[in-house]
């Protein structure tokens, strides 16, 4: 997601509109932003008297906390070439939570670990 725009920006656009330079459309093509932002910061400066954007809201939650990556890792040096069910399923004995092949993945990512199957061909 892209960062908010600047608060100088949105106060130029705010001191425009009240200037009466011209539409909303017109402000959004000259300012380089939608109709819509015009339309939602107008409605915010009202409403809260401020141009500043909204704080960020956060984000998901992991469902592998930091405190849980030792037992991945453990799980993962224990038996490197274990399939990632397999790792879903240890790891939920062990700590009570379930996650998905691709969390898991993406776990033993983050602890630049690798799940590589070996095989003897001769």
């Amino acid at each position: 997601m892209p960062a908010p725009l600047s608060v100088d920006l949105r106060q130029r656009i705010i001191t425009a509109d009240e200037a009466q330079e011209g539409s909303q459309r017109q402000l959004a093509e000259r300012f380089k932003v939608s109709l819509s932002f015009i339309r939602d910061l107008r409605r915010h400066q009202r409403e809260t008297g401020r141009v500043e954007p909204k704080p960020h809201g956060g984000g998901a939650v992991a469902k592998i906390a930091k405190e849980q990556l030792p037992i991945v890792e453990a799980l993962v040096t224990a038996q490197p070439d274990a399939l990632l069910s397999e790792l879903c399923e240890r790891f939920a004995e062990q700590s009570g939570v379930t996650v998905s092949s691709s969390t898991m993945q993406r776990a033993v990512n983050q602890l630049n670990l690798s799940v590589k199957k070996h095989t003897n061909c001769r």
